[in-house]
């Protein structure tokens, strides 16, 4: 029989190892591709008739190839078993297996049906399958069928048939199977049951049925209480996650990896920085240190509490970091304002040879957006598409976000349009660059689109569209679409929606209408007050109601305190003015500095007026001189009333001059004099109205676009016309 299977194996390409039939002493083998004519041929050479032989024959070939996941030659095996009489489903359960190991859950299931008889192992097998292949429904009309066939589910199906029924929110069902673990008395004595129970309450929401169904298990294991942390994060109980974490140390149950990096994100979510220490020196002490999971959540954890030096020195004690951790400190850098140091970091990661995924990308795109770094943004995109990532929906809502704070429309909208599928996240930041660069009725469109598209518009929806209503001076249109959804009540209505109306009321004129508007707001908050008084301000009007609502529901509001005394002194009431700033200075407020930076050659200059401390100053006054006096030949005046100070008039003027945005584009001009590329410059607060007339003076002078970006929108001039169109 020895020689007889040596020669079995010699057809079928297995020579050169021993095959023994009679023993079932089979050794492995390692098969060469074959054909089923090879196979048929030797079996119909060698006239096995023997059940014995072909049965220890069919198992082994099924077993090597079930290590191989050949499905086309499970496939053959089946079919030959078929061709030669032999009756396959006496060896049903391998080739289930077999099917179920290699993908083919379908093949296995018509297999399943086959069967005269069917062990538990089967029925859990073929539920596990559909399970992970995301076919629910399948898996739990299997299971069903097991109780109308007499077959009592065991600790295994209930751990499968669990996650069935929370990945399909099916409460009622999900309970009902509670219900079965509980009359087979599972689940009591059961954590492996337990866990399962547990996390699928967890992904229903049901955390209080959680812990019940926790608290019921005698002998609770770390995998339980690990659902059950996990469950609380989940739902955004973080402090009862730590609750469990310390009850689960208590019982001297030893934490695993996914323990620990669940827990820290619980103290990075809280804020909770010593609790974050003490675990990660717990997780140190455990031998976890150098676990993914783990790294990832030590990092994200101290990101989260603020604390990025402590992310950065345990970034540093990381040998060879991954995609991931290096992925989670970038994100934690971006997310804590350290945008230079993640562009490091960024640049350390490509040299360490580690390929970014999109999330890393995403961040350092964010990054970008943060600064208004055209160039560098552009190269990570091509970065981007060299990595076939510009289709995704995920960085492509980045790079589009990018775009338009770059003021980059044109370049936003090819990549919105580049996009494989819209969702409402890539629409949202599409509208929000029309939003920032005033191109209110191509927002509109794109609302009004959404439906065709099958997307529901949501709250960042409505507060992109007022906002680029309100930066294009839509007033009609903007009241309609608010009107709109208060009535139909189909987004809940926030502060800052009510805020952008008020704003587009206020600085269309309609102080009134605003009024009447805030007063409608349950508890309205001190911002609402300050965007009408920032109205006010524009139209001439002063109001000592206004103000002292605002200032009444926060004392301390910079802003508010800010705009009451600029307020003042436009008026010249100076004697309210040296009353505000007393107010400022009892609360040891300082006013935020208007400075401008651009960004030349990848190189950031920050400019402060009246600070001539630049290494240029000489270039850049001679500059700046030069086009206030051919301004001044096309028509420019300086708008005096833009100077919040006790002056006379020569004063004014000579301070209107030296204002940071003013400085920023004289350098620019002496910089890259020669050049007839677009002038780009960056401000942190709103651009001044005399600024505003002068630059779009200045962009007819030199024949280039000036794109400046202040705190509220971009604002694009060319030919001595803003796009704005002065409103703003």
């Amino acid at each position: 029989m020895h020689r007889l299977g040596n020669k079995i194996c010699r057809k079928l390409k297995f020579a050169h190892l021993p095959f023994c039939i009679r023993t079932v002493q089979t050794d492995i083998f390692r098969p060469t591709q074959q054909t089923l004519h090879e196979a048929t041929t030797a079996w119909k050479t060698l006239h096995l008739t023997n059940p014995r032989e072909a049965l220890d024959f069919y198992s082994s070939l099924i077993k090597e190839c079930t290590k191989r996941k050949s499905l086309g030659e499970i496939r053959k095996i089946q079919l030959h078993m078929i061709d030669s009489g032999f009756p396959y489903l006496s060896l049903g359960n391998k080739l289930i297996h077999a099917f179920l190991k290699s993908g083919a859950v379908e093949d296995a299931r018509v297999l399943f049906d086959e069967l005269p008889q069917r062990h538990i192992v089967v029925w859990n097998s073929l539920i596990s399958g559909y399970i992970k292949q995301n076919k629910g429904e399948e898996a739990i009309g299997l299971y069903k069928r097991m109780f109308l066939e007499g077959v009592f589910p065991d600790h295994f199906t209930f751990s499968g048939i669990f996650k069935a029924f929370s990945g399909l929110g099916l409460v009622y069902g999900g309970r009902e199977a509670h219900g079965h673990a509980v009359v087979l008395g599972l689940e009591l004595s059961d954590a492996f049951v337990g866990s399962a129970l547990v996390d699928m309450y967890a992904k229903f929401g049901k955390m209080r049925d959680a812990r019940s169904a926790a608290d019921r298990v005698a002998d609770k294991d770390v995998v339980l209480f690990t659902a059950l942390i996990v469950g609380y994060g989940q739902c955004d109980e973080d402090a009862e996650a730590l609750k469990v974490f310390m009850s689960m140390i208590k019982e001297g149950v030893k934490a695993n990896d996914y323990t620990f990096a669940s827990v820290l994100i619980s103290c990075g979510n809280l804020k909770n920085l010593f609790t974050g220490k003490m675990i990660h020196g717990l997780t140190i002490t455990s031998g976890f240190e150098s676990v993914i999971a783990s790294q990832t959540s030590v990092l994200t954890m101290y990101s989260k509490c603020g604390s990025i030096d402590d992310s950065l020195r345990a970034f540093e004690l990381i040998v060879n970091p991954s995609e991931v951790t290096w992925t989670s400190l970038i994100v934690g850098l971006v997310h804590n304002g350290r945008e230079e140091v993640a562009f490091s970091k960024f640049h350390q990661m490509l040299r360490s040879s580690v390929t970014p995924n999109s999330f890393t990308l995403s961040a350092t795109v964010h990054a970008c957006s943060s600064l208004a770094m055209l160039d560098l943004g552009r190269q990570i995109h091509s970065v981007v598409v060299k990595l076939g990532l510009d289709l995704q929906k995920f960085i492509g809502a980045a790079l589009i976000d990018f775009y338009g704070k770059c003021g980059c429309v044109e370049s936003a909208r090819l990549v919105y349009n580049g996009l494989c599928e819209q969702d409402v996240v890539s629409v949202n930041s599409m509208m929000y660059a029309y939003a920032q660069n005033g191109f209110g009725q191509e927002a509109i469109k794109l609302l009004n689109g959404m439906k065709d598209m099958g997307l529901k518009p949501d709250g960042v929806t409505l507060l992109s569209v007022l906002s680029a209503c309100n930066n294009a001076g839509l007033v009609v249109e903007g009241r309609e679409i608010f009107n709109s959804i208060e009535r139909n009540g189909n987004i809940r209505l926030t502060t800052e929606h009510y805020t952008c109306m008020v704003d587009l009321l206020g600085r269309a004129g309609r102080l009134q209408e605003a009024e009447l508007l805030i007063n409608k707001v349950e508890n309205p908050d001190a911002v609402l007050w300050r965007t009408l008084l920032s109205a006010c301000r524009i139209h001439g009007k002063v109001s000592e109601e206004i103000i002292n609502k605002a200032l009444h529901l926060s004392p301390t509001d910079e802003g508010t305190l800010v705009l009451s005394s600029n307020l003042h002194a436009s008026t010249c009431n100076w004697t309210q003015v040296m009353e505000m700033k007393s107010m400022m200075r009892d609360v040891r407020l300082k006013k935020t500095p208007g400075m401008s930076w651009v960004d030349i050659d990848r190189e950031i200059h920050t400019f402060k007026a009246g600070d001539w401390s630049h290494l240029r100053s000489k270039e850049i006054n001679d500059t700046l001189e030069d086009l206030i006096l051919k301004a001044t030949h096309l028509g420019y005046v300086p708008d005096t009333r833009f100077v919040l100070q006790d002056l006379d008039e020569n004063e004014k003027e000579r301070s209107l001059y030296h204002h940071s945005e003013k400085l920023a584009i004289a350098f620019s001009v002496w910089r890259t004099s020669g050049k007839t590329n677009c002038i780009r410059i960056y401000k942190n607060l709103r651009v001044c109205g005399d600024c505003h007339t002068w630059i779009k003076f200045v962009s007819k002078i030199v024949g280039r676009e000036i794109i400046a970006r202040d705190a509220k929108r971009f604002h694009h001039f060319k030919d001595g016309a803003c796009s704005c169109g002065d409103y703003w």
